[in-house]
């Protein structure tokens, strides 16, 4: 999942979208009208960062007169595949799903472009954690965010509490507040992609190699069951029931409870701490400008050095086989990546940068992952590795709702391997 502050914190993010679009759209068709220069769009639909994306298009528009750029927030991506009339230039959240269109060789070669780039290296290997396409590097990383886990520092320190480095002692800040009366996590279990890729995601990438398992369940393909030297049932099982033990620190009330109202929760003070991402920090300082918060990686082991933060390509560039204009997407490719803007759109919109020689994130909370970013002491969500047509945010929701640990993972590993079969894996 990728959120990132909003100038209209309070707005809903469908109604964000909607504005958001239509603005968009009326930009494209003031574009395609104004001139006879070659058109290229640019396919960016994070709900967030449409307008920023638009005054970045306006911007480069006016400084290449020779070529028009339009800002596409509308279109279905699978579908203008299919057609065979894909964007020119994508600037998508990196995850399994945009990996398939890499794997298949429907994006073309960047490889070249690398040196200007400069993409550190620790992030460039986040690519090559999904399917790729031999001899390619069809992906730029432009963004990456890191969640962890949001803490009230107030709360902390009226209790005498300091920051859990270890599960034992995360468990122990657990029993302190729920002696004094405290909810130590705001549970928004309504909505399961907060399920997913905050408890679920945390607790398993603090106790396993994520992208090594996932490497492994791919190289067994068909051969993946639950029975396996590795699967869903033997690698996740323990770190989830450590996470549903966690679960009964919540809110008592986390099953109607959503997004929307986690965030207010949360600033209201409500709860300890909230297992969230950077795309909420606007939200929740809109409602309380003056709270004093934190953030830390969830501890799931004993040892301190396993913290790891989680984090995904919020939003990576690339062109399409298919473009009939990639040169002039490539100009614009290279105009994101400018680090003046680049830098800007991170520290706008509380981003981690992707180049080798960026700058620190500038957002105070923030700072605190800094050190993890640094050493990459950081792994990809399990919820961005799974493919859509496996509805892991919705098993992950029934875990955490009462659900059957071992009789869930077993479905996921039943449809790991029915996936696999489909894709043709050996």
């Amino acid at each position: 999942m990728g959120r990132s502050g909003a100038s209209l914190p309070l707005m809903s993010r469908r109604n964000l979208f909607q504005a958001g679009a239509l603005g968009a759209f009326a930009f494209g068709l003031s574009a395609c009208g104004s001139s006879s220069a070659p058109t290229i769009s640019l396919y960016q639909s994070k709900p967030e960062v449409i307008p920023y994306f638009r005054d970045l298009v306006s911007s480069f528009n006016t400084e290449h007169p020779a070529i028009h750029a339009i800002h596409d927030a509308t279109s279905s991506l699978s579908a203008s595949f299919a057609r065979a009339t894909p964007p020119d230039l994508g600037c998508l959240n990196y995850n399994f799903e945009m990996a398939r269109f890499q794997e298949r060789g429907e994006l073309s070669d960047l490889s070249d472009l690398l040196p200007e780039a400069n993409i550190a290296p620790s992030v460039l290997e986040l690519v090559d954690q999904y399917p790729t396409y031999p001899g390619r590097t069809s992906v730029i990383p432009y963004s990456m965010m890191g969640a962890a886990t949001f803490y009230n520092k107030d709360i902390f320190d009226q209790h005498g509490l300091d920051v859990p480095t270890t599960y034992s002692e995360l468990l122990g800040v657990c029993e302190k507040l729920k002696s004094a009366g405290v909810t130590a996590f705001y549970f928004t279990s309504a909505d399961a992609w907060t399920l997913a890729q905050g408890i679920a995601d945390y607790s398993i990438g603090g106790a396993i190699d994520v992208a090594d398992f996932f490497k492994r369940m791919r190289d067994l393909g068909t051969e993946a069951s639950n029975d396996s030297e590795v699967s869903f049932s033997k690698n996740l099982k323990k770190p989830l029931e450590k996470a549903v033990k966690l679960a009964e620190y919540t809110n008592a009330d986390a099953t109607s409870r959503k997004y929307a109202d986690g965030n207010v929760a949360f600033a209201n003070g409500e709860a300890a701490m909230y297992l969230q991402g950077p795309w909420a920090i606007t939200e929740i300082m809109a409602l309380n400008p003056k709270m004093n918060m934190g953030i830390f990686p969830l501890p799931m082991t004993e040892n301190p050095e396993d913290r790891k933060v989680r984090v995904n390509l919020d939003l990576a560039l690339w062109i399409p086989e298919g473009s009939q204009h990639k040169d002039e997407a490539r100009e614009l490719l290279k105009y994101l990546i400018q680090p003046e803007i680049a830098d800007k759109y991170n520290a706008t919109n509380n981003g981690f940068g992707v180049r080798a020689d960026s700058p620190a994130v500038s957002d105070e909370r923030l700072k605190d992952l800094q050190g993890f970013i640094d050493k990459a002491a950081f792994y990809q969500g399990t919820s961005t590795a799974i493919p859509k047509t496996i509805p892991f945010e919705n098993y992950m929701q029934s875990i955490f709702t009462g659900g059957s640990i071992e009789e869930t993972l077993a479905t996921l590993d039943g449809d790991w391997q029915r996936n696999a079969r489909r894709q043709g894996t050996n």
